[in-house]
């Protein structure tokens, strides 16, 4: 009986690859890439017997996913055969016996070395050790830099993983989709995978945000009737103008995603209804020629702006000059008939096409391209973000979440255009300052920068440019970098530079603080450890051994008698210069902050043999054993996340902090789900923004809603009022999340209140 069961499971195991495999093969024969079936077919049979017997979490074959990676580079990144053969055999090289050199051998050295590539990058591109993470990260980018196409396999590999998350548990879940909003979102912005980056996003948002996720997508089906009306009124013109002009075209109604929706309600503090753009109009035409496709553009602009008036400060133009990531279109924000501002995008196919499949789609519009795969040597602007890479990479010893940073400052940077003094111009990232553009010229002239003049006029190196500005840089001889020039440069190159400058530098004070520590303890003969060292770091405050060795060197910290003292334990521990709440923010009924400080209970030490995957509950009663960081004040009814830390201690954060971010990133392993079982027995501080009308008795009625209605104590209110406009602040304890939005939802009911946002 159980041979029956066990043949009816493989027959319809069969089945289910060979249909996933076929389709495959469908969408293959449907582009444009010349038609290499065999090999393809050969990595298929290949792959499918070095997977078999193995099974994936969510119980299907282990084949089904390498099929799956290779459909999204085939259908949703346009690759052709060379990459779909490398992401079909992907993980063989990582999962079986097979090597790279059997790879070579049997599908020849490009396949090999693009599986390669993705092998030195598996398993996720973090380890337990940040500096394992750095390494690997370092990894992704220098195979990237020998063939995009690692990178983008890997993209595809990471949407299949997110699509199918929901097998894995939650503290899984937050490492994966953490990691994926902070690097693989940005990677595909950066290379033009704007649908993909989307989804990536969104995909993240629903993992780590169920409910915020589920309200959003509940509230867009809400409103998608009032959407559609306002989008046919809003084209039924445009379409009249644009079939008169006998131009080929299709207009598509384009939805601002969830995530989206959700990062501009928490980045503005506004809630759902308050978000304008959530519709965007997108016009995509075929131009009659080709070489007019920029021209027929501005036709079409200049044809709907006779219909609607334009919004002057939103205009903007990526036609004779795309982003660094080839997007090319022409932006435009209209006055609709209803009052409402509507974004409009006017893109040709070709420009469409890149704007979904990014730089893999730039082949089928170059002139004799034989590569068939579409990956082109001169990409110019992508080049240009390789070679900066290859530089920062150059850098011996990055920290390992600077070198994060420093990378991800370059990925998501929105664009502006400055020109040099003969004209020639450069792209660079928005926020950029007159010494990010000195450095991205040369680091000689970086480093003896001592101004600049932009259109002529004399400006100081922290200077922010804007587009169109022309900027000469200012040199002398005698100029040095200077630590304080970290703080106002913004494009990775900069920073990397001028990091490795201060880095040599610093290596000589260092050198005398090791001296200068080492006497020391001689002196009062203490032995010379990393321990004694870490000591004396936490001890003045300091986060790395250099800081300690380089304050020693330049005299900003002079050892003496307190130091003794600490090395011996003499002092008593100072829970203060950690940054950590050890008192966290709450208080019980009727007792004072003091009283509850009285008696703390000890944190929670985190067993050797501790279940990750089970989540942490935390209540009235034991909430006091977590650390609460200070960087996100989480309280009942945050989404929040356990991180283990060095010393075995649990920290409780948002799972939208941003250093919850980089800790999902670095320290996957170490996350734990952790969910709230509270019962509004505790008081949570929490702080509340309000503006409007002024009006007498505005400040009686604040306090009415909030104090009678609510039965809620005010710690403080500030009210301002300038020219009868009042804006302000209020100071509460509350038990949770749920209190605060009943709060705000009656503080908007009072005569004269506009504006209302939670702020902590």
């Amino acid at each position: 009986m159980m041979d029956d069961e066990q043949k009816k499971q493989e027959a319809a195991d069969e089945q289910l690859i060979n249909d996933a495999f076929q389709h495959l093969l469908d969408s293959y024969l449907e582009s444009c890439h010349r038609k290499k079936v065999d090999i393809i077919t050969k990595a298929f049979n290949f792959a499918r017997q070095a997977h078999k017997g193995v099974r994936r979490l969510s119980g299907e074959p282990y084949i089904m996913h390498p099929i799956a990676v290779a459909q999204i580079a085939c259908e949703e990144v346009g690759l052709g055969s060379t990459s779909i053969c490398a992401a079909l055999l992907h993980d063989v090289v990582e999962d079986t016996d097979y090597t790279t050199e059997d790879i070579e051998n049997i599908f020849g050295p490009k396949i090999a070395q693009i599986v390669d590539g993705l092998t030195k990058i598996s398993g996720g591109i973090f380890g337990e050790q940040a500096s394992a993470q750095a390494e690997n990260f370092k990894k992704l980018l220098l195979t990237m830099s020998d063939d995009i196409r690692v990178i983008l396999i890997k993209i595809c590999d990471r949407l299949h993983n997110m699509r199918t998350l929901q097998s894995q548990p939650p503290n899984k879940q937050y490492k994966i989709a953490g990691e994926t909003l902070y690097i693989y979102a940005p990677l595909a912005h950066r290379l033009g995978l704007y649908k993909i980056k989307s989804e990536l996003e969104n995909l993240s948002f629903k993992y780590e945000h169920p409910e915020e996720y589920q309200s959003i997508k509940d509230k867009l089906k809400e409103t998608e009737a009032t959407r559609h009306d306002l989008f046919s009124k809003f084209t039924a013109p445009i379409e009249e103008a644009l079939n008169k002009m006998g131009i080929k075209y299709h207009i598509k109604e384009r939805v601002k995603a969830p995530y989206s929706i959700w990062s501009k309600m928490q980045n503005k503090h506004i809630p759902f209804d308050e978000v304008f753009d959530i519709l965007a109009v997108r016009i995509i035409f075929t131009p009659q020629n080709r070489d007019e496709e920029v021209q027929e553009c501005f036709n079409i602009y200049a044809a709907i702006d006779k219909i609607y008036k334009s919004h002057p400060d939103r205009f903007r133009n990526w036609l004779n000059h795309p982003k660094a990531n080839g997007y090319q279109a022409l932006h435009v924000t209209l006055m609709s008939k209803q009052g409402r501002w509507i974004e409009v995008q006017i893109r040709s196919d070709r420009m469409d096409e890149i704007a979904e499949q990014g730089f893999a789609a730039h082949w089928k519009y170059k002139e004799n391209a034989d590569n068939e795969d579409g990956i082109v040597e001169d990409e110019g602007e992508l080049n240009e973000w390789l070679r900066t890479i290859k530089e920062i990479l150059d850098d011996p010893q990055p920290d390992a979440m600077d070198f994060l940073d420093a990378i991800k400052l370059n990925l998501f940077a929105s664009e502006i255009f400055v020109f040099t003094p003969k004209g020639e111009i450069k792209t660079m990232p928005t926020g950029c300052t007159a010494l990010d553009f000195a450095f991205s010229i040369h680091t000689f002239l970086g480093s003896h920068c001592i101004g600049a003049k932009v259109n002529h006029k004399l400006v100081p190196l922290s200077h922010k440019l804007q587009s169109g500005d022309q900027v000469e840089i200012l040199t002398s001889k005698s100029q040095h970098v200077q630590p304080s020039w970290i703080n106002f440069v913004s494009t990775a190159k900069a920073k990397a530079k001028i990091q490795n400058i201060l880095r040599r530098d610093g290596r000589e004070i260092q050198k005398t603080g090791e001296e200068v520590l080492t006497a020391f303890l001689q002196k009062n003969e203490i032995e010379m450890t990393s321990n004694v060292i870490d000591q004396l770091t936490t001890f003045h405050n300091l986060k790395k051994r250099e800081e300690l060795l380089q304050a020693v060197g330049d005299k900003s910290i002079i050892l003496g008698s307190e130091d003794v003292d600490e090395l011996r334990g003499k002092h008593k521990k100072k829970g203060s210069k950690t940054g950590w709440r050890r008192l966290v923010p709450f208080i019980g009924p009727g007792k004072s902050k003091q009283a509850e400080g009285q008696k703390q209970p000890e944190l929670f030490i985190v067993p050797e043999k501790f279940n990750r995957k089970k989540p942490i509950y935390i209540n009235d009663d034991n909430i006091s054993q977590y650390k609460f960081r200070n960087c996100c004040q989480p309280i009942p009814g945050d989404d929040i996340l356990g991180y283990i830390d060095n010393k075995n201690h649990i920290e409780i954060h948002k799972r939208d902090c941003p250093v919850a971010n980089k800790l999902k990133t670095s320290y996957g392993n170490r996350i734990l789900d952790a969910k709230w079982d509270m019962h509004k027995k505790l008081l949570f501080d929490a702080t509340i923004r309000l503006g409007g009308i002024d009006r007498m008795g505005i400040l009686v009625d604040l306090s009415r809603v909030i104090t009678s209605q609510m039965n809620v104590n005010i710690r403080r209110l500030t009210i301002n009022s300038v020219d009868g406009v009042f804006e302000g602040s209020i100071e509460l304890r509350i038990h949770d999340r749920d209190d605060v939005k009943d709060i705000v939802n009656n503080l908007k009911t009072i005569d004269g209140v506009q504006d209302v946002k939670q702020i902590v």
